[in-house]
């Protein structure tokens, strides 16, 4: 009893500042490229919790950065996002991710090449999954090109080393430089235009 009670409490500690409760919170996972860059953007989205870099889609267990950096693990480069659906949802959340990346490029994003760093949606469920459909069939619409973007099945997700998390926030200026010189900010307004997402950082 007094373990439970300890429990629910340390839930409860974790989820005051954000103001939920476990009901509100929902997951959601992309790969969109670096993952540093994705999570920056992302945690700028009213609703969103948390953010956190990591791996996911291969065969591997627990790979690490090298591993997947070099390929053949069949692991992406992914956020896993947790949010509040009272405050944003998980529509809004795809609007977020194809207007932040570009999702016709089959070969990474950018100047990161590779599957590591191709775009990906991993839904957690059938809803989800309509969502994702009918928001990529949208997408394609809006750009009037084809979008390669593959909607998966979400599986295991295994958390990044801890310098990757929240790289954007530890070296400011090394990120900045990184996403500038990779020129994402670039590429995504050419490719949306003034429809791209407004929340990507003005740096780069």
């Amino acid at each position: 009893m007094i373990r439970a009670l300890l429990t629910a409490a340390a839930i409860a500690l974790t989820l005051a500042p954000y103001g939920a409760n476990a009901q509100e919170l929902e997951t959601a996972t992309f790969a969109g490229g670096c993952f540093w860059c994705v999570e920056s953007d992302f945690d700028r989205v009213p609703g969103v919790v948390e953010t956190v870099s990591g791996y996911t889609g291969g065969t591997v267990e627990n790979p690490t950065y090298r591993q997947v950096s070099a390929g053949g693990t069949g692991h992406r480069e992914a956020v896993q996002i947790t949010y509040n659906r009272n405050q944003v949802t998980y529509d809004e959340l795809l609007t977020v991710f194809w207007r932040s990346v570009d999702p016709t490029d089959p070969g990474g994003q950018f100047c990161d090449r590779g599957e590591t760093y191709a775009t990906a949606v991993f839904v957690h469920n059938a809803e989800q999954r309509h969502a994702a459909e009918a928001s990529r069939q949208s997408a394609a619409e809006a750009l009037g090109k084809m979008i390669v973007t593959p909607i998966k099945e979400a599986g295991p997700f295994f958390r990044a080393e801890e310098y990757h998390q929240d790289y954007y926030l530890k070296s400011p200026l090394r990120y900045r430089y990184y996403r500038w010189a990779c020129g994402r900010n670039e590429n995504v307004k050419r490719l949306w235009g003034d429809r791209a997402y407004q929340g990507i950082p003005d740096h780069g």
